[in-house]
């Protein structure tokens, strides 16, 4: 079974349809004993960087994460990813799960419409897993206005929009998507195909 993790700050419906239309097993729960138990676990999140976290902190179940993205698939999506990271600086400096080292910054394109909304292509910087019988000529969904700031050893897949967007980061067995992959198509339900794989 894999955990969608609902703390009143997710797409978590449109994941879990989309999930049930690949048919694989999910549940939506904010129970840490569910978590703990799940084969994998998935963290969706729209809305704002310190108000999702203080949702997360609230519902007591950031150390419940921290502690279970070690041990099994995991899998962060949009705002869920960027709180992967150590720190996210929309309106205010906020302590994220400090999964995935980086920062979470304003993307700032003067020539360039943000928030970035729409369809870009993925470029592949080091395979993983989740990519597994794609091409290299994927297009996936996007809404956002911040990004995350990583390491290359981190950056699976990444966009091109005025500079360089980690669009799928990595690290161990926890795994991060800055676009919708319940929006994205057939490209986005085979990412999270290949995604309940791993289980």
């Amino acid at each position: 079974m894999i955990a969608i993790i609902d703390y009143g700050a997710g797409n978590i419906f449109s994941v879990k349809n989309a999930l049930d239309f690949i048919g694989l097993n999910s549940k939506l729960t904010n129970s840490a004993d569910e978590i703990r138990s799940a084969d994998a676990i998935i963290l969706p999140g729209v809305g704002a960087f310190p108000w999702a976290m203080n949702k997360l902190n609230e519902s007591g179940l950031v150390e419940v994460i921290r502690e279970e993205a070690h041990k099994k698939p995991f899998l962060g999506i949009c705002l869920g990813m960027q709180l992967l990271f150590d720190k996210g600086y929309e309106f205010e400096e906020t302590e994220g799960l400090s999964l995935i080292n980086g920062t979470v910054n304003k993307m700032e394109e003067p020539n360039l419409s943000i928030p970035h909304i729409g369809w870009n292509k993925l470029e592949i910087l080091n395979p993983c897993p989740l990519l597994e019988g794609l091409s290299d000529n994927e297009y996936v969904y996007f809404v956002h206005s911040y990004k995350a700031e990583c390491g290359d050893e981190n950056i699976s897949a990444y966009c091109e929009y005025g500079h360089r967007v980690p669009a799928l980061v990595f690290d161990g067995n926890i795994y991060g998507a800055q676009f919708h992959p319940e929006k994205s198509g057939k490209t986005g339900l085979k990412i999270l195909k290949n995604f309940g794989g791993l289980v």
